[in-house]
């Protein structure tokens, strides 16, 4: 009954007008709760309890927008977590919180009154259409000293109507959370990060992580100084842009890029999922226009070329404009593909084809290649015209030759013979 409120509630206030970033207060999220438990078997196992939850902006003190929902009350800090969805309209925001285990690592966090021991939350905001994703750390502040053992084993339950108030500790934000990039192509990964105090000992990494093998890429350490790899512009630190350049893309680089940040306790990654995309190149084995003589038999080929990845689909298809009552263009059944071929740089090659027996019915015919792929947003085609023409009567052509032989012989003979008279009788 509370959560069908909380949804009524909800729609309610989404559907007062347009609810724009600079008149957010607060976001319907959902609290991934997590309690620890002893099986059967005596061992220990997490229960996974989705919530419902109100992340509310504000200041200390103030009233929950929904008293019957667990209330984050987010209070003013360095860092203010809406300005990194400025822009967007609430509607579009995905809101999922989850507790933060600092794994028994206990230190006090570097602001001015913060207790030794805090309660942890992770608040990750995704745009629906996929525009970036961002992890922030809430802090929430506990007078207690800190448990003699993970944290995770003493995690106090959190009642259905209770008030959390807390601060932005830290934020981490990519704008590209998925990327489909071309070969041979410079590609950014974009990373930033903040922290709620200066001087913070940030350490910066990236990894690279496909078909199960993790590589790290880039790491570096603000304490030491120390930086392993390359692709990250140092001096955009100082502005929080851990940002990693990919200086050619190749289809090896595909995988799932995930840029780290840490500063102890606190341990924050977003992952970005790079997909390499590359349209065929499609050609076709004759020209805009075909003739052949009736009867002629002729290989017609559309080959798509250098594509990734592999699925691809060719479709020949033959339109007779001069018949009104089918406009539209009918696909061929004898068409036979070709096997995939790879070629060194990994990408594709097929081809679709077909054998064109000549008939003079089919003159003025369009016949039409279409190629589909998932890098393309409409199909690729290439057509041409056929032209049949009438075979050529031989025989006909050979007799008549044969009397204009004959009749010219017959003629030099003729003259011959009236030149040797001539000549006798002038004699």
């Amino acid at each position: 009954m509370r959560v069908l409120i909380l949804r009524i509630f909800v729609y309610l206030y989404l559907s007062a007008g347009v609810w724009s970033v600079h008149q957010i207060q607060w976001l319907p999220c959902y609290f991934i709760d997590e309690r620890l438990y002893l099986n059967k078997d005596n061992h220990t196992e997490t229960r996974v309890i989705p919530r419902e939850a109100i992340l509310q902006f504000g200041q200390k003190g103030d009233a929950p927008v929904n008293p019957n929902a667990i209330t984050f009350l987010v209070i003013r800090s360095k860092l203010d977590l809406l300005q990194y969805v400025e822009g967007v309209e609430a509607e579009q925001l995905k809101c999922e919180l989850h507790r933060y285990s600092t794994e028994g690592g206990y230190v006090r966090w570097p602001v001015l009154g913060a207790h030794e021991y805090n309660h942890w939350f992770t608040c990750i905001l995704r745009h629906s259409r996929g525009l970036f994703t961002i992890t922030s750390f809430l802090r929430r502040p506990f007078d207690q000293p800190p448990p003699g053992r993970p944290d995770y084993h003493k995690w106090p339950p959190i009642p259905n109507r209770e008030v959390l108030t807390t601060t932005v500790a830290m934020v981490i934000k990519t704008q590209t959370p998925s990327v489909k990039a071309r070969l041979k192509f410079q590609q950014k990964l974009h990373c930033q990060f903040d922290v709620d105090h200066k001087g913070a000992k940030v350490t910066v990494e990236w990894h690279k992580q496909h078909h199960g093998e993790r590589t790290k890429l880039f790491s570096y350490n603000r304490r030491t100084g120390q930086t392993q790899g390359s692709g990250v512009g140092l001096r955009a630190f100082a502005a929080g842009d851990a940002s990693y350049t990919l200086a050619s893309t190749m289809i090896s680089s595909e995988g799932t890029y995930i840029c780290s940040v840490s500063v102890n306790p606190l341990f924050g990654r977003v992952d970005i999922n790079l997909q390499i995309e590359e349209p065929p190149h499609v050609s076709l084995n004759v020209g805009p226009s075909l003739s052949l003589v009736e009867g002629n038999k002729r290989k017609i080929v559309c080959g798509a070329n250098s594509y990734y990845p592999r699925d691809v689909e060719i479709i020949w298809y033959e339109q007779d404009p001069v018949m009104l009552d089918a406009p539209h263009p009918r696909s061929l059944e004898n068409v036979f593909l070709s096997y995939h071929k790879e070629n060194r740089d990994m990408t594709f090659s097929l081809s679709g084809f077909f054998y064109l027996q000549a008939s003079l019915r089919d003159s003025g015919k369009r016949f039409t290649c279409s190629v589909s792929h998932q890098s393309l947003k409409v199909p690729i085609t290439k057509s041409f015209t056929l032209i049949v023409e009438e075979p050529t009567n031989w025989m006909l052509y050979l007799a008549v030759g044969s009397v204009m032989i004959l009749l010219l012989y017959v003629k030099r003979r003729y003259l011959h013979s009236a030149w040797r008279t001539l000549a006798g009788k002038a004699i």
